[in-house]
């Protein structure tokens, strides 16, 4: 009798993948002609799966998922990032035969019922999240961590971007960086502006009088700009929190009469599709913010279905691009 072992040797790929697709997993992301060859191999080595596992496949319960998103739904035509992870959620959810169910600015409809899965956007307040917590117990959170290690999370190591801007300015020999940003709650410091500060400071060029906060907006990003032009002096290189904010900073630096990148430089973060359209067009840190939507979506499912116990934290990659606002 053949075994998933036969099949993943011909197959040349693992044991694991070869379970996953004949027991037709909807959270396996594999090329289409690799399914097609392992189904191939196990017809024809007359690989039968055992009434135990079929009767496991065809009870798989139908899933409502929330998605909770803590902003407002106009957020989303300010920034296309937030835009791009409910497009991550919905289209996952769509090609899984998922019901979702989307709630704004942290607000949970009363007569929603029967989820079996929330996803929760953004920092919520106690107050939502203990809401959410009545719902159900698999949540998992995206586009930020939770660090109590109570769920699972999709997020993107800002830290880390930061830190990389900070580095590539250096070896440009820029030796005074700023930093143009926004917040989500008056109460909290984004998590890029925390990382450039502190390691900015540590390598001796950032001051905490070049750092400019407001809302993650191209209006934001326009008025701080204006601001710091208006003092004495200026950075010379700039770490823009989005590329939202960084469409209105440009705009003000043409004001100025500045040239961009010979008088000033700057890198903003998630690569929108108008990034590669500005004059000139950004510099910026590609993040695949759809992919956050997605994953969690997977992450959902994987928990409900195993009964799993340990929460995963996912870090989905970034690209820094180099275009025209960088020398």
């Amino acid at each position: 009798m053949a075994t998933l072992k036969d099949i993943a040797n011909e197959a040349g790929v693992s044991l694991a993948t070869v379970s996953r697709v004949l027991n037709d997993d909807p959270t396996l992301s594999v090329k289409e002609d690799t399914k097609h060859r392992i189904l191939e191999i196990a017809a024809k080595l007359e690989y039968k799966t055992s009434s135990a596992k079929k009767h496991s496949i065809a009870s798989i319960p139908k899933h409502h998922f929330l998605a909770l998103y803590n902003y407002p739904q106009e957020a989303e035509i300010n920034d296309p990032y937030y835009l791009s992870i409910r497009h991550g959620i919905e289209t996952q959810c769509e090609k899984l035969g998922i019901t979702l169910t989307n709630c704004y600015e942290g607000k949970i409809d009363n007569n929603i019922k029967d989820i079996t899965g929330a996803l929760i956007i953004r920092t919520p307040t106690d107050t939502t999240l203990k809401q959410a917590q009545k719902l159900t117990d698999n949540l998992c959170f995206l586009d930020f961590c939770d660090n109590k290690n109570r769920y699972d999370s999709v997020d993107i190591d800002l830290a880390g971007i930061s830190k990389q801007v900070v580095d590539f300015f250096i070896e440009q020999d820029f030796n005074r960086i700023g930093f143009i940003g926004g917040c989500d709650h008056p109460e909290s410091t984004d998590i890029r502006e925390t990382a450039f500060t502190e390691y900015g400071q540590i390598k001796g060029v950032v001051n905490k009088q070049d750092v400019y906060r407001g809302e993650f907006s191209s209006q934001s990003g326009y008025t701080l700009a204006k601001a710091m032009f208006a003092k004495p002096d200026h950075p010379q290189a700039l770490f823009i929190a989005s590329d939202s904010i960084a469409i209105g900073v440009v705009r003000a630096i043409h004001e100025q009469g500045l040239s961009i990148p010979d008088d000033i430089s700057l890198i903003s973060v998630n690569d929108i599709p108008t990034a590669r359209f500005t004059f000139p067009p950004l510099s910026t840190v590609r993040i695949h913010s759809e992919m956050m939507g997605s994953q969690g979506v997977n992450l959902l499912i994987e928990k409900a279905r195993d009964g799993r116990a340990l929460p995963l934290k996912v870090f989905v990659p970034s690209k820094l691009k180099l275009r025209g606002t960088t020398r």
